[in-house]
């Protein structure tokens, strides 16, 4: 068994499917199926099975996806303190985060961590907070970006930016003309469009809603939708409102598209977390400065997309 075999089919195993798995690790799908087939044989165990026009994981292959992460886990953690042996001339930071902080903040600091370190690889996946936490519970991230706190006495949090969420509708709303609109008053007027549960937008706005004295599970929603630009498509197209980060509602508000209405929310940070136990790399702390100091458009951030 090689390392090569082992990447192919985790590879394969989180997609549950041949050809887009060969297309993320640039190889062809005969290739990677010549690969997991060989794996099936040399060992005599099925790792897959065909349902209908698609494949699935079998049992044996949902057991053997956790040793075979957690195997190229250790690999990458090795490499990556021979690289500091090496002096970061070579190496890989994998990272998670929430789609605000991973569309509106982040990638202006992966950029400067690129301009000075062009020699490491960044690997960037975008979930919601949950996913996120747990990509860094569980070691597939080295490092994650979410928004609000979390509870995981095994993580160090290191706030790195604040945040403010506001209410949004579109800009002939009835409400854009109440100079008395309350959160009270959207909560029992007003349909609304949601994040999913675990994103930190829906848990942060749940928890103003309960400071408030209101039930989040009394809240009528009527879309539930799990990106930002979606549930933003969505109130542009009714009479709904939404809670979101104002950084991903600016430009809607900006051309006058949608109202930022006078509510106030209670702020919230953005969040850095990474497992107390695990060993940290010399890039991951690299990143960790450059998030953590002020930037010389700070100032415009804050104003304009509060982080």
């Amino acid at each position: 068994m090689t390392f090569e075999q082992l990447s192919i089919f985790v590879a394969v195993a989180e997609r549950e499917h041949l050809t887009r798995a060969a297309s993320t690790i640039g190889l062809t799908p005969s290739a990677v199926s010549a690969s997991i087939k060989a794996l099936e044989s040399f060992y005599n165990v099925e790792l897959f099975q065909r349902v209908g026009r698609r494949i699935e994981l079998t049992q044996a292959g949902r057991i053997f996806l956790v040793e075979a992460k957690a195997t190229l886990l250790r690999a990458r953690s090795a490499k990556n303190v021979l690289s500091e042996l090496g002096g970061m001339r070579r190496g890989v930071i994998d990272i998670h985060a929430s789609q605000t902080v991973a569309s509106h903040w982040l990638p202006a600091r992966l950029m400067e961590f690129h301009d000075l370190h062009r020699q490491i690889e960044i690997n960037l996946v975008v979930a919601n907070t949950k996913s996120v936490t747990q990509a860094v519970l569980e070691g597939a991230a080295e490092l994650g970006f979410i928004e609000g706190t979390i509870d995981a006495s095994a993580l160090t949090l290191t706030t790195v930016c604040n945040d403010e969420l506001v209410v949004v509708v579109p800009s002939y709303h009835p409400l854009v003309r109440d100079s008395r609109v309350t959160l009270s008053k959207l909560f029992n007027e007003v349909y609304w469009v949601m994040r999913e549960d675990g994103s930190g937008t829906r848990s942060e706005f749940e928890k103003a809603l309960r400071a408030a004295s209101l039930d989040p599970a009394a809240l009528k929603i009527a879309l539930v939708l799990p990106s930002n630009e979606a549930v933003l498509s969505a109130v542009l197209a009714g009479r709904c409102a939404t809670a979101i980060s104002r950084s991903a509602a600016a430009p809607y508000v900006r051309n006058g598209d949608l109202v930022a209405l006078d509510v106030a929310l209670p702020p919230r940070n953005f969040t850095a977390i990474r497992h107390k136990e695990r060993h940290q790399s010399v890039a991951a702390r690299k990143l960790l400065e450059i998030c953590g100091r002020p930037r010389p458009d700070r100032q415009n951030e804050a104003g304009s997309a509060a982080g």
